[in-house]
């Protein structure tokens, strides 16, 4: 399975998403990322968030046109996780801006994907959260897409089969063993909803008609991409999640060798037909949401 993160466009590698316990940081890793690749990814929880963000006093003008929906939430719960994502969304935007987080504005496209109007307006973003997790990307080189879901969740791949993969892919994973199977069939879920995300999508594609196969260096890529517009990576977070990342490169490529080089250590993506036998295995623990309910 997964153990660290996979290479991304070319050869810059992708790293592990920052870990960001509260609204205070620490943010000087998301800003020296930004500044060295244009992009970023931070992961939390909300409980971590949770009294910092509900104590705000300025609460009100950092959710901004998402107050009104705050305050007619019917669930307690989603009213709670709904303040705290939006929270952590904007202050990993304002870090890699290094602007203040009220100060923008977070907007929405007609299929749910948030945008930021006005100041920060060149800043792409992405938000993902499943069970205590809450995941956000940030771009200044392109779309962005983020998607996570608990590593051991256990889905149907009979039933799913026609819905998330296309023919090529169904018969490579048909052909792994039922644990190999479940795990890739879950990996290659959240890559698809990541690139979906960043197109701006979400789960309006049909996932079959999205391909994906791993180069040489066991790369994920997207089928057709002959020019390499795309780059993609999945991490295992807190032994218990996979969180996968998808950016579409419009300006030139950084360096690799910035603060967001990886170390020769990390292990990178491997393809869903060969599903290395070394590669430790992901704790098993039961899912609470599906696929695609973010």
């Amino acid at each position: 399975m997964v153990s660290g993160s996979g290479a991304g466009h070319g050869r810059t590698p992708f790293p592990p998403p920052c870990h960001v316990p509260g609204p205070d940081g620490p943010w000087e890793e998301v800003q020296e990322r930004v500044e060295a690749t244009g992009r970023a990814v931070v992961h939390t929880t909300w409980g971590q968030w949770l009294t910092a963000a509900l104590l705000d006093p300025g609460l009100r003008t950092l959710l901004g046109r998402d107050w009104p929906r705050y305050r007619q939430h019917p669930a307690p719960a989603g009213r709670l996780i709904l303040a705290v994502s939006r929270t952590v969304l904007k202050h990993t935007a304002a870090a890699a801006l290094q602007v203040p987080a009220a100060r923008l504005d977070l907007a929405y496209l007609p299929g749910g994907r948030p945008v930021l109007r006005g100041l920060g307006a060149d800043l792409q973003v992405s938000l993902a959260h499943t069970d205590e997790l809450i995941v956000v990307g940030v771009s200044r080189t392109g779309p962005v897409g983020v998607d996570a879901e608990p590593a051991g969740r256990r889905i149907s791949f009979e039933a799913l089969r026609d819905h998330v993969c296309t023919a090529g892919e169904a018969r490579l994973l048909g052909a792994l063993p039922e644990e190999a199977r479940t795990e890739t069939f879950l990996r290659l879920w959240t890559l698809k909803e990541a690139y979906a995300k960043a197109l701006g999508h979400g789960m309006r594609r049909r996932f079959s008609g999205i391909g994906f196969e791993w180069d040489e260096t066991a790369t994920a890529r997207l089928t057709g991409d002959t020019a390499r517009e795309w780059a993609f990576a999945t991490h295992l977070v807190d032994e218990r999640y996979l969180v996968s990342e998808a950016y579409r490169r419009e300006t030139a490529a950084p360096v690799p060798d910035g603060p967001c080089a990886a170390s020769s250590g990390q292990a990178r993506e491997g393809p869903p037909p060969a599903v290395p036998p070394h590669a430790p295995r992901v704790p098993g623990l039961p899912g609470r949401r599906g696929p695609g309910q973010r």
